[in-house]
């Protein structure tokens, strides 16, 4: 692995970084620039319609980054060989910050999910209530650890 890493280092950091900036920027796009948007509908069942489809597409875009960011973390971890150095807890707090945000995420596309069937049987109050905690806090919370990750990375990739 280590020599699989020498390699294509530039490409592993490359698609690192550019998994972190679609998955964060994506959702930063979302929260601030079309949510608020979202928010001048009129009506409550268009807007939700309209959240819910917009989610879907940033999480479909948004879902190969993901995998693409936690498989490239492992391949530099062990390239790097971050276990050996003063580092390590930097680099697996990183690495745990996008787990709790997949976690997070998969959570996010399930109650989305869940919104969507309860807007298709009528059930606009239980649709409202599945969709609350995506935009309210889930969304934010991965803004935030994501911004906190790159930092970390920033950190990691200026030691190396």
């Amino acid at each position: 692995m280590v020599e699989f890493f020498s390699e294509y280092k530039t490409i592993i950091v490359f698609l690192h970084v550019i998994s972190a900036v679609v998955w964060v920027g994506g959702m930063i796009a979302m929260r601030y620039a079309a949510h608020p948007s979202f928010m001048e509908l009129e009506s409550p069942q268009v807007r939700l319609e309209r959240i819910t489809h917009a989610l879907k597409r940033l999480f479909t875009i948004v879902f190969p980054f993901t995998i693409i960011l936690v498989l490239t973390a492992v391949v530099m971890i062990i390239g790097y060989n971050m276990k050996a150095t003063d580092l390590a807890s930097v680099g697996y707090a990183k690495e745990g910050i996008w787990i709790v945000m997949f976690v997070n995420f998969i959570v996010m596309i399930v109650r989305r999910n869940r919104a969507v069937k309860l807007l298709q049987k009528g059930d606009f109050a239980g649709a409202k209530f599945s969709m609350e905690l995506v935009g309210k806090y889930m969304i934010p919370l991965n803004i935030i650890l994501g911004v906190v990750a790159i930092f970390l990375g920033s950190t990691l990739s200026s030691a190396f």
